[in-house]
């Protein structure tokens, strides 16, 4: 394409469309571009902008849209993955994409490659530290060859892939879909070097070890949900099944709600942890279990989501029922009990644990680079 304003124009706007994550490859991205723009008659692929010139599109939006919290975000992420790295050690990890170039964006991952002839040796790792992951073995067809390719996808503060590869692999070059060049990588000792480097005065292993010491919350979520997937219910309230499978229904309905109302989904998604440790009395136990750990909000719907039960029902004696009303939250705890009650279809499609906190998490990032400057 000789149109050098047009070109770029299709770099423009493919790099929006992968910022905001409406495309997540290049070309597809390319493509879309020139037909938004109507000129996808004019192109030939090779006049296309090159993946290098969207990606500085990209990370120009990223500069403009977050800022200064950015660089922060950079800083926590690199740390976050020479905490892990560590772990992984005996694997030999090896740091690459945006989080050791520096071209990372809301929603980035951090992105791994360890070696090792198979994932059982890296799972038993991360049992070994309490860590929740996915292992997904993925195909791609690519020049009419078909390799499977083993992620495990870490569920922590930040996404987490780790891609696997042979243990002879550990020092192939492989090459960047994007330079085209050898990709940039980092070993633990040249990350450590890094930080390091970026703020010579800061004790590197304490703030490590830091994170060692702060539980998760999402993992301290994670064990008090998952129990109760045996915890059974009455079939006659509760004709859904597990009490797990109830709280991811209610889950899914509080999204359709409130998408981007965190405390609120907390809520929804832990009103019920309380079953698997004292059925006698759930919401107690559950909030005595998630103390330190939610929001006042979030602890005043789950305290109260049983007598706004017996609200609804009008058997809530007077002095109860006008406490709940002055609070600045009734309408959102009669919310809660409403889709606590029709969260009970058997049969519903519902999300993963994992996947319901992945959900929460990308809010909690988002609410980080979107917060005051």
């Amino acid at each position: 394409m000789a149109n050098a304003r047009i070109r770029q124009q299709i770099a423009f706007e493919a790099a929006r469309l992968m910022y905001q994550r409406v495309e997540t490859e290049y070309y597809t991205a390319k493509r879309k571009a020139a037909r938004l723009l109507r000129v996808e008659h004019r192109f030939k692929p090779g006049d296309l902008p090159s993946n290098q010139e969207i990606r500085d599109q990209i990370q120009a939006f990223a500069r403009m849209q977050e800022g200064e919290k950015r660089k922060e975000n950079l800083r926590a992420m690199r740390v976050e993955a020479l905490r892990l790295m560590r772990k992984l050690v005996r694997f030999r990890p090896r740091l690459i994409g945006s989080v050791w170039t520096g071209h990372v964006r809301k929603g980035s991952d951090i992105d791994i490659h360890i070696f090792s002839n198979g994932p059982s040796p890296v799972t038993a790792v991360l049992d070994e530290n309490g860590m929740l992951y996915d292992v997904e073995h993925k195909r791609i067809v690519k020049f009419n060859e078909e390799r499977v390719f083993t992620h495990v996808h870490v569920h922590d503060r930040f996404k987490i892939e780790l891609t696997l590869y042979p243990e002879d692999k550990v020092n192939y070059v492989f090459k960047s879909s994007i330079t085209g060049k050898a990709i940039e990588r980092a070993s633990i000792a040249e990350l450590e070097s890094a930080l390091r480097a970026e703020r010579p005065v800061e004790n590197l292993d304490e703030v490590v070890e830091g994170l060692e010491e702060h539980i998760d919350r999402f993992e301290l979520f994670r064990m008090l949900l998952q129990p109760l997937e045996d915890k059974k219910q009455s079939a006659k309230f509760h004709p859904e099944g597990d009490a797990l499978y109830h709280s991811l229904q209610v889950f899914e309905l509080a999204k359709e709600e409130r998408p981007y109302d965190e405390e609120f989904l907390i809520a929804a998604l832990l009103h019920d942890v309380g079953k698997a440790i004292d059925p006698a009395d759930h919401v107690a136990a559950g909030l005595e279990a998630l103390e330190g750990s939610i929001t006042d909000r979030t602890q005043f719907l789950i305290a109260h989501h049983m007598e706004a039960l017996e609200y609804r029902r009008n058997t809530l004696g007077f002095k109860a029922r006008q406490r709940l009303r002055v609070s600045e939250h009734f309408d959102d705890l009669l919310l809660l009990r409403d889709i606590d009650t029709r969260g009970r279809t058997p049969g519903a499609l519902v999300c993963s644990i994992a996947e319901a906190l992945d959900y929460i998490r990308s809010l909690e990032s988002e609410a980080y680079l979107n917060s005051t400057e």
